[in-house]
C-alpha cells in the first residue's frame, strides 16, 4: 500500500461477511459462523506454510527426520492437521471427511456440533515441487439424523451443501466462498492476515473459449469426447478454435473456468471407467460452487449434485464450466448413446 492511498477504514473481511450472513437466517445459532472461521484460520495457516515450504523443508517425505532431530512433516500431512483440528476445536462439527483418511473421522463427544464437513486440505500436492498452485477444497452438511455420528452421515448428495468453497495459494490466495447465495471471491492481505472481498456474486460467463482436461489421455478417450474436442480444435462453423489450458491442479484449473468461463473435465476413461476425482471433497464443492454462479456440472449422465454417494472415497467423472460449453459436450454424449 502506498503512502498516498487512502487506508480503508471499513473494509468488509470474510469474518464479517461472514457474521452478517448467519445474522440474516432465521434461528441461526451461529454455529455455522464458527465453523467457517475456524476453516479460514486453517487456510491462512496451511497458505503461511505453503509460502515456506521451501524454507522449512516441508517438500520432504512425511515421516523423516531433519538435522535437529524433529520430525520433517509433509505439507499435505501438515495441512490435514490443521484442518481436523481447527474443525474439531470450533465445536461445530460431528464427522469429518478427508482424502488423506481412510475412514471418517468422528469428533470427540465433547467438542461436537450438528456439521458434516467434507475437505481434501491441499489438492494438486503433486504440484508442490514445481511450485504450481495448490488448494484447499471443503464442502458443509447438516448431519440428517439423530443417531450416534457415523460415516454414513457424509454420505449425503452435494444438493444437501449448506456452505462449501475452496483456497487457491497461486500468486495470492484468494477464497471463493458460497453459502448457497451466489459466489463470493476474497483475497488474503497478508498485512492484516484478513481476508478482503474482491468479488461480489461472480458470475460464470455462457460461453468461453478454452477447454481445460489432461489430453495425454486420449487414446483412452471414449468416442463423445474424442468427437467434442475435435469439435473444439476444428470448428465446423468456421469460428476459431478454443485454447487450451491445463494446470493439472484442479483448484487452478477451477477457478480459472470460473472467472474466464469454458469448460474443465476429468471423464471417465478405459484406465478410469468410474472417473478419477472424488465425489465427496472435489467433484461437489466444485461442483456447487460452479452451479452458484450460473454454470453447469455434469457427471456426463446426470448433474453432480444429484449423485447419491455410496462411499467416502467414491470417484465420478466431472465436466464443469459455461452452461453452453457444457451442453455442447452432452448433446455429444447423447448422440453417441443413441448410435451405441
Amino acid at each position: 500500500m502506498s503512502d498516498k492511498t487512502p487506508f480503508e477504514t471499513d473494509m468488509l473481511t470474510l469474518t464479517r461477511f461472514v457474521m452478517e450472513k448467519g445474522r440474516r437466517v432465521k434461528g441461526a445459532t451461529g454455529e455455522l459462523t464458527q465453523l467457517l472461521n475456524s476453516m479460514l484460520t486453517a487456510i491462512k495457516a496451511i497458505s503461511s506454510a505453503v509460502r515456506k515450504a521451501g524454507l522449512a523443508h516441508m517438500f520432504g517425505i512425511a515421516g523423516t527426520v531433519n538435522v535437529t532431530g524433529d520430525e520433517v512433516k509433509k505439507l499435505d500431512v501438515l495441512s490435514n492437521s490443521l484442518v481436523i483440528n481447527m474443525l474439531q476445536s470450533s465445536y461445530s462439527t460431528c464427522v469429518l471427511v478427508t482424502e488423506e483418511n481412510k475412514e471418517a473421522i468422528i469428533t470427540p463427544k465433547e467438542k461436537r456440533g450438528k456439521y458434516v464437513v467434507c475437505f481434501d486440505p491441499l489438492d494438486g500436492s503433486s504440484n508442490i515441487d514445481c511450485l504450481a498452485p495448490i488448494g484447499t477444497i471443503f464442502a458443509v452438511y447438516k448431519k440428517e439424523t439423530d443417531n450416534e455420528p457415523s460415516e454414513k452421515d457424509a454420505l449425503q448428495p452435494g444438493r444437501n451443501i449448506v456452505a462449501a468453497g475452496y483456497a487457491l495459494y497461486g500468486s495470492a490466495t484468494l477464497v471463493a466462498l458460497s453459502t448457497g447465495q451466489g459466489v463470493d471471491c476474497f483475497m488474503l492481505d497478508p498485512a492484516l492476515g484478513e481476508f478482503i472481498l474482491v468479488d461480489r456474486d461472480v458470475k460464470i460467463k455462457k460461453k468461453g473459449k478454452v477447454y481445460s482436461l489432461n489430453e495425454g489421455y486420449a487414446k483412452y478417450f471414449d468416442p463423445a469426447m474424442t468427437e467434442y474436442l475435435q469439435k473444439k480444435k476444428f470448428p465446423e462453423d468456421g469460428s476459431s478454435p478454443y485454447g487450451a489450458r491445463y494446470v493439472g491442479s484442479m483448484v487452478a484449473d477451477v477457478h480459472r473456468t470460473l472467472m474466464y468461463g469454458g469448460i474443465f473435465m476429468y471423464p471417465a476413461n478405459q484406465k478410469s471407467p468410474k472417473g478419477k476425482l472424488r465425489l465427496l471433497y472435489e467433484c461437489n464443492p466444485m461442483a456447487f460452487i460452479i452451479e452458484q454462479a450460473g454454470g453447469v456440472a455434469t457427471t456426463g449422465t446426470e448433474a453432480v449434485l444429484d449423485v447419491k454417494p455410496e462411499g467416502i472415497h467414491q470417484r465420478v467423472p466431472l465436466i464443469l464450466g459455461s452452461p453452453d460449453d457444457v451442453q455442447e459436450y452432452l448433446a455429444c454424449v447423447q448422440k453417441h448413446q443413441k448410435s451405441s
